[in-house]
């Protein structure tokens, strides 16, 4: 297994000329208008930007963050910008907001920048805010459940937000993608095309394929670079790898870590960082066999989470305890979770019931062969290692693990075709704690895919949303941590370390944290 970095880079470069082949609806090498990198002309700043999510299958099938998850597209490319953002430390700071004011429990105000404009030429006042933030709890089911939005009042820059209950993070919740503030007089287009605040405009976009976007010539926060981004999305590893070489690409997202080390040296750049997305399991807790804690105790602990983040992973992640990095305030070090031991974990297994009584090497039980559907998708290239890695480690403490990595895995969630969902998901994209526990965690919330309740979460999820100290919170995130661990509701394997390839000549292009900020205003290409 060890070789395996070496025979990735080596069927890499052997496929070039193939490679090459599928470039050409990458960008071709000369014409400016097909995306090329190596544009003729120098009198026009051309950049190329190979990334792996714009695609229907992470949810961001247009720009609009007011569907699904595309406010990531809208953030990542420059398009929109949220009242606040995240520092390095994931510390709120000022953005499109000068300042905000915790009035009381359910009342807050917020003093927006003077000098900011949309692309359409439309001033960002409190009204135009207000415009966007009630048609956002209005379409989006999440954003409403986060925000419990119940009045907003405009006077010039001023905005008071007032919910229906208190909301602790509610200014952390309008950092969140969906909260890009977008012009509603502008119009959202049927394709998904918004007008935002940001350095760039989205031009022309076609899901799965990547987008075109042109220079804000209005920009509020300083002049961007370039004239022209050409995001292509990428999906295939050996292609990407190829692209960054000939040049084809100027910048790329989502290599795969075996082509890394190609570009560990001039005129290459890595801007590498710790997020908190991380890669994790779900129990369907509708499967009969996963309704025994001593079967999902056996599968937690037979998971190899360091084998998987530093060989498979080639070291580019940090295997995982609970859902936050312990480099987070509330990443809190001392909650614990099943550790690999596939003894233990045949123990627990033969302690339920499951034996081997056929001699076939799968422990059955009343005449049943323990068979787990372990339903993934392609697009995060972290996800199909792990399935190859669970499926080795499974077999041999005698479960049968079928793996499904599809792009469709959601008509098998839909359908219950599944008994392990694995996903990648950034737990804390809001700096705060609660988010993770509200979108998987709870009997409301939209992604506990596998029905999971616990009477002492819930009691738990109440304290937290009423709670505004930090330190409080963190305390809570704890409890709340070891409770899904206990429980064996969740497999946490690693977290992402997020690197980012640039070319000769490039700058600006920053890995964050918070996986969200991307092309900015700083980008740029000699």
């Amino acid at each position: 297994m060890l070789n395996r970095k070496g025979k990735k880079i080596g069927a890499v470069l052997l496929t070039m000329v193939m490679a090459l082949g599928l470039l050409t609806g990458c960008g071709g090498n000369s014409e400016q208008k097909d995306g090329s990198a190596k544009a003729e002309n120098t009198s026009v700043k051309v950049f190329t930007y190979g990334d792996t999510t714009f695609n229907a299958e992470n949810d961001e099938s247009d720009v609009n963050p007011h569907r699904g998850y595309s406010g990531w597209a809208c953030i990542r490319y420059g398009i929109g910008e949220t009242l606040f953002k995240y520092s390095d430390s994931m510390e709120l700071e000022p953005w499109l907001a000068k300042s905000y004011e915790n009035v009381d429990d359910n009342t807050w105000k917020i003093t927006l920048q003077d000098n900011v404009t949309f692309s359409s030429g439309r001033k960002m006042d409190a009204q135009a805010v207000k415009e966007c933030l009630d048609d956002l709890v209005a379409v989006h089911e999440r954003a409403a459940g986060d925000l419990k939005i119940s009045n907003i009042e405009a006077d010039g820059q001023i905005l008071t937000i007032t919910t229906s209950e208190p909301v602790p993070a509610l200014m952390n919740y309008l950092s969140d993608p969906y909260a890009c503030i977008i012009d509603m007089e502008a119009g959202i287009t049927d394709d998904g095309k918004v007008t935002g605040t940001g350095p760039y405009i989205v031009q022309e976009l076609e899901t799965d394929k990547g987008l075109t976007l042109v220079k804000n010539e209005n920009y509020w926060n300083g002049t961007p670079h370039l004239d022209t981004i050409y995001v292509k999305t990428i999906t295939d590893g050996d292609t990407m790898t190829m692209a960054m070489q000939s040049g084809e690409l100027d910048a790329a997202y989502g290599l795969p870590y075996a082509s890394l080390p190609l570009f560990e040296n001039e005129p290459y750049t890595i801007s590498s960082c710790e997020t908190s997305r991380s890669f994790f399991a779900q129990m369907n807790y509708a499967t009969e066999a996963l309704q025994d804690d001593n079967v999902r105790a056996a599968i937690a602990s037979a998971i190899d989470k360091e084998n998987f983040t530093s060989v498979l992973l080639d070291g580019n992640g940090a295997a995982a305890v609970g859902p936050f990095p312990e480099s987070f305030t509330f990443g809190d070090t001392t909650v614990t979770a099943e550790t690999y031991d596939p003894a233990k974990a045949k123990e627990l297994l033969k302690n339920t019931g499951w034996t081997d009584t056929d001699g076939d090497g799968y422990v059955d039980k009343n005449g049943k062969k323990l068979m787990i559907r372990w339903v993934t998708y392609p697009s995060r290239q972290e996800l199909p290692l792990l399935a190859e890695s669970v499926q080795a480690t499974m077999k041999d403490i005698g479960i049968d693990v079928q793996v499904n990595s599809t792009a469709n895995y959601q008509d098998y969630l839909d359908k219950g075709d599944w008994d392990i969902f694995a996903g990648a998901f950034v737990s804390a994209p809001t700096g705060d704690p609660e988010y993770f526990f509200t979108t998987h965690c709870l009997d409301s919330s939209t992604k506990n895919r596998g029905g999971y309740h616990s009477d002492a979460l819930e009691a738990l999820e109440k304290q937290m949303a009423v709670t505004f100290d930090p330190t409080e919170r963190a305390s809570l995130a704890t409890q709340m941590t070891q409770t899904i661990l206990d429980d064996h509701a969740f497999v946490f394997s690693s977290h992402l370390k997020m690197s980012m390839v640039s070319g000769k000549g490039v700058s600006g292009l920053v890995a964050h944290p918070s996986d969200y900020y991307e092309i900015t205003a700083d980008l740029d290409k000699e």
